[in-house]
């Protein structure tokens, strides 16, 4: 495994690159041509591009990816597409390009790249002026011990966010053509459709050999900064070596609505010292009724589930102002 200078180095100097970018994604198939021309314009030549308009197929795809040995692999798309390139980047000698051209963006935000397509291709332009460098990152591991399926199916590397209750029935339910129309609001209308038949859940967490209870209409496990577009705490950051546990409102409707506008509001500002939050390394979490899982906008398994941090294993490419420990 190089260093990061080295890896960095080897990039700057013309090294191995691969370009996927999902077509399906909200910007994907409309920046295509403009992402490959500015990479182009930018110095940034690939061995191999591959615009995906199955995303069923990613899984398969990426393993053609590392038999090609890159260096850098950026990946154009939303939060389900760099969750799938992270898990299959995390502790590899590869860094981890991100063009932002989903909804919400939440991993983009949380490595504090410019959501604006020549801002991102300048910071993947390490040799440029305005280029970016190569950090390490953390990940999270998650298994749903409530799945019967083998390890390949049940376990899972995500980079921002594992998610219970009814943030995984609107990932279910919003229109795709409205969620590419109006973007992150799509996700809100679908909430406000859905919360009124929407029943509480009991969760258990056990952290540390002590475990809590408590009765919301969602949960969230975070390794990034971001949740639907917005910062959960100012100092969040997937560079911490924590994931952050909070809840959004009790059982009542109308705590989650006003929880959730709270989080939008004051996020930026809140920090994850506050009795809010609940840091950890690893969590288990027992829920009833059993409950499927959104991790990283996917639907993954079924609660009870074991969620681990593995700190520094991914490399990404990042703009130079971003904090690397």
């Amino acid at each position: 495994m190089r260093s990061k200078a080295e890896l960095e180095a080897a990039i700057r100097d013309g090294g191995r690159a691969v370009l996927v970018v999902n077509a399906r994604s909200r910007r994907g198939r409309r920046l295509y041509g403009a992402a490959r021309r500015l990479l182009r314009e930018a110095g940034l030549e690939f061995v191999r591009v591959l615009p995906v308009t199955d995303p069923s197929r990613l899984r398969e795809l990426f393993a053609e990816v590392l038999d090609l040995e890159p260096d850098l692999v950026v990946v154009g798309g939303g939060d389900g597409t760099v969750a799938e390139a992270v898990g299959h980047l995390a502790h590899r000698d590869i860094a981890l390009g991100v063009l932002p051209l989903g909804t919400t963006n939440n991993f983009a935000r949380s490595l504090e790249m410019p959501l604006d397509l020549p801002g991102a291709v300048r910071t993947l332009a390490v040799a440029g002026p305005d280029g970016g460098k190569v950090a390490d990152v953390d990940v999270g591991w998650f298994e749903s011990t409530g799945d019967r399926r083998g390890p390949e199916d049940r376990e899972h590397i995500f980079a921002n966010m594992v998610s219970l209750g009814l943030s995984v029935e609107v990932a279910r339910s919003v229109p795709h053509t409205l969620k590419r129309f109006l973007g992150r609001p799509a996700y809100a209308l679908t909430a406000a459709r859905l919360l009124p038949r929407h029943a509480p859940f009991t969760a258990r967490i056990t952290i540390d050999g002590e475990t809590r209870e408590l009765t919301t209409h969602q949960l969230n496990v975070a390794n990034g900064a971001h949740h639907s577009g917005q910062r959960i705490a100012r100092d969040a950051s997937p560079d911490d070596r924590l994931l952050a546990v909070y809840r959004l409102g009790d059982e009542r409707r109308l705590r989650l609505a006003s929880a959730t506008a709270r989080h939008v509001l004051t996020g930026p500002w809140r920090s994850l010292e506050e009795d809010a939050f609940l840091t950890t390394a690893h969590v288990e979490i027992e829920t009833d009724p059993p409950l499927r899982v959104d991790v990283d906008g996917e639907i993954r398994g079924r609660t009870p589930v074991t969620i681990r941090l593995r700190g520094n294993a991914l490399r990404v490419i990042v703009p130079r102002a971003f904090h690397d420990t």
